[in-house]
């Protein structure tokens, strides 16, 4: 930006925001931009203008899209059921929600993937580190020790090279997400997990009457991460929590549980997961979105396979 005629103390003020790369400038809008501190619409404008003598990001070829999607890497799950049916893994460049009950195997499964994502390549890996935002306070090292074991790799290293945050607010987990673009700039990352995405804002939030703000808030969030996904090709791993449906014990109805989040969180996220268990140690997983895949559902034993404890 310094060479289009963009000053050191406004690149500051961007990075201060959580924009560190020309795309991050094109995926902000001039509202964003004007709210940053010390910035001005006059400013915003030359920023936008800079980063566009850079780099277009307007129209490109079918067969450029092809190419950028070639990046796209999968990530094991460490079970050969769950991965058959995500046809290979877990996906960057995108978000992947995991919904269920208590006790049903998603935050092993987020325990698993800090694992793997650090994993080479040949070993179903994404050979990064990985970020981890927990809110709710289930994040345990020694289930990582555990993991690693099964995998055998150094468990030490591997938390070295987890980066891990407690959330407590929403408002303290949007800010997290900004403060991950300055060390996904830094260094390589494969996976971002976020445990749970929804429970700060079920509690920031309370009633029909502050509805309207909570989604709101909660499509600014899943907005950034999907961003964040696409700037850096990392996996987006988040899980949420579920709610009884008074409705959903209808006739003809599967379950009577649905996700939280309504419509803003199912078109934000590409895959759907639903966890829930089928017995004693057995949990499955189905897709709840379309997918190309024949099967789609799948089971294991959390306590056998993914975890190996």
């Amino acid at each position: 930006l310094q060479t289009v005629g963009i000053n050191v103390s406004d690149i500051k003020k961007l990075k201060s925001a959580g924009i560190y790369t020309i795309k991050g400038i094109w995926q902000s809008t001039m509202k964003t931009l004007c709210g940053i501190k010390g910035m001005s619409e006059a400013k915003a404008t030359k920023v936008k203008e800079a980063a566009n003598k850079i780099q277009d990001f307007g129209f490109c070829t079918g067969a450029a899209v092809f190419e950028k999607r070639k990046a796209l890497k999968k990530i094991s799950t460490g079970s050969k059921e769950w991965d058959k049916l995500l046809g290979g893994g877990i996906e960057t460049l995108s978000i992947t929600e995991i919904f269920g009950e208590f006790r049903t195997g998603k935050t092993q499964l987020c325990h698993t993937l800090a694992v793997v994502g650090q994993l080479p390549p040949e070993m179903g890996g994404g050979n990064g580190k990985v970020v981890y935002i927990d809110t709710e306070g289930t994040f345990r090292p020694e289930r990582i020790r555990d993991i690693a074991d099964r995998f055998g790799v150094d468990y030490h290293a591997v938390l070295d090279n987890i980066t891990y945050a407690r959330a407590f607010t929403h408002e303290h987990q949007m800010e997290l997400l900004i403060a991950v673009a300055a060390k996904m700039i830094e260094e390589r990352y494969s996976v971002l997990i976020v445990d749970s995405s929804t429970a700060l804002f079920r509690v920031d939030f309370s009633g029909r009457g502050q509805l309207a703000e909570r989604q709101q808030k909660l499509a600014q969030f899943l907005s950034k991460l999907i961003k964040i996904a696409e700037e850096f090709n990392v996996a987006c791993v988040i899980t949420n929590q579920v709610v009884s449906d008074p409705g959903g014990g209808a006739m003809f109805a599967v379950d009577p549980k649905k996700p939280i989040g309504g419509h803003i969180m199912a078109h934000a996220s590409t895959t759907r997961l639903f966890y829930a268990k089928e017995g004693v140690n057995k949990e499955y997983a189905r897709f709840t979105t379309p997918r190309a895949f024949p099967n789609p559902k799948a089971s294991t034993n959390l306590a056998k396979e993914v975890s190996a404890t």
